[in-house]
């Protein structure tokens, strides 16, 4: 009688080992499930985290160009109420409407003379300039200063700018005298600047006040600076020769 209860009580136990052996795996194999349903949701996250840091590089990366006015009272707006009506910021509007990454730097001086622009040029290359347009000289003219000189200066600002990067693509604004300096003086003086273009392989805008200058509607009471209409034409004659350096 006892034997028997005894090879009961053994059935009994192995009966209940063999249950808990189950539970024991059935709750292994659900945390094994868990874990690894873990694992795939921590590497989803590590995958989109790192795609974020992707784009967010990438948003990074898009830096817009610099487009830089280096000039006298001209390229300053002198007279006008609002700097914008200039017509370097004239130009930026014309960027923006094309969506273009460029963005316009005005280092126009009032009064500014070549020998000055020489002499501040290196302050203005601190940053990086990718297209540089040269408007200097008009009051070299109107002073009287030689010619010499005027075409010195400005041929020693264009070195600066490419010894400072090469890769710089510089603009040169022509201009020319009225016809009080005299005949000699004025017509010497209208060769500098298709002549450095030349010779330097830059773009040239040959004559920045065309369809301005002499023309009182369009200028201030001095007669020399245009109005906000004035350097809308302006900003146009400029155009003409950015535009296809903008958009190639």
């Amino acid at each position: 009688m006892i034997k028997s209860k005894n090879k009961q009580l053994n059935l009994n136990f192995k009966a209940s080992t063999r249950i808990i052996f189950l539970i024991l795996c059935y709750f292994s194999s659900v945390i094994l499930l868990l874990s690894c349903g873990s694992d795939t949701a921590k590497k989803e996250k590590t995958t989109e985290t790192a795609l974020i840091k992707t784009e967010s590089k990438k948003a990074e990366k898009v830096v817009t160009k610099k487009l830089l006015f280096f000039g006298d009272s001209l390229t300053a707006g002198y007279g006008l109420e609002d700097i914008n009506n200039a017509f370097p910021a004239l130009i930026q509007t014309k960027i923006d409407s094309l969506s273009l990454k460029y963005t316009v730097i005005n280092s126009g001086l009032s009064g500014e003379t070549s020998a000055g622009g020489k002499s501040r040029i290196n302050w203005v290359l601190n940053q990086k300039v990718d297209i540089f347009i040269l408007e200097l000289g008009a009051n070299d003219g109107l002073r009287g200063i030689p010619l010499k000189e005027t075409r010195k200066n400005l041929q020693a600002i264009i070195d600066a700018v490419l010894a400072k990067n090469a890769a710089t693509k510089i603009v040169l604004a022509g201009m020319q005298l009225p016809p009080n300096m005299g005949i000699d003086y004025i017509t010497e003086f209208k060769t500098i600047f298709p002549e450095l273009a030349k010779k330097n392989g830059l773009k040239l805008i040959p004559f920045l006040l065309k369809d301005v200058g002499g023309i009182p509607a369009l200028n201030q009471a001095d007669g020399i600076h245009p109005t906000g209409k004035g350097h809308k034409i302006l900003a146009n004659n400029a155009w003409v020769i950015l535009k296809p350096m903008l958009t190639s």
